[in-house]
């Protein structure tokens, strides 16, 4: 056509959405009730950013790979069986337990399924509620936490509390609530 500019190879190949956020991105003030100009990291905070990441991608899979050499546990089998010995009586509701460990309840179901096959915990019928059902911990599952507890306590406190100062514990504390307040809110 005459008088039209030629569309760039790079853009003919982009899906609609993509040169839509491109666009939005790229043209803030154009859809300004949506999507903002971003507001970038700074060097300081940048360094913090990629910090919190490494500590994350490195602390919890080190805690992981001791609790299953020394207890034949997995993260997820000891959050679910300390819970469990939190609640009243070993117990506690599906959704209960789903909010407690802040899992989908599909992801915790096919859990709880692995667990109940070792013999960790198992499913019993709410008298109260014929829909509903309790996981409840058996003496193997109390058994297996309070062996894992001790060693796992320990792997924690080296692995950050002994690198800490008190004021720093503190501070860890406040800005974990800082941001786990602001999640919650979202």
């Amino acid at each position: 056509m005459v008088g039209t500019r030629p569309v760039p190879f790079t853009t003919r190949l982009l899906p609609v959405a993509s040169r839509f956020v491109m666009w939005m991105t790229h043209h803030p003030l154009r859809y300004a009730g949506v999507m903002a100009a971003p507001r970038w990291l700074n060097e300081r905070e940048q360094r913090a950013w990629r910090g919190f990441l490494r500590v994350q991608a490195h602390l919890m899979p080190a805690l992981g790979r001791r609790l299953q050499a020394h207890a034949g546990l997995s993260l997820a089998d000891y959050h679910v069986l300390v819970a469990l010995t939190d609640a009243p009586e070993g117990r506690l509701r599906v959704l209960d337990l789903a909010r407690a460990a802040d899992w989908e309840q599909s992801r915790l179901s096919h859990h709880l399924t692995r667990m109940a096959r070792r013999g960790l915990i198992e499913r019993t019928e709410c008298p109260e509620d014929g829909r509903g059902a309790f996981i409840v911990l058996t003496p193997a599952g109390r058994q297996a936490v309070e062996a894992a507890a001790p060693r796992h306590v320990e792997d924690v406190r080296t692995l950050v509390f002994d690198q800490l100062t008190p004021e720093q514990v503190d501070a860890l504390t406040e800005v974990s609530d800082r941001i786990l307040q602001a999640l919650e809110q979202r």
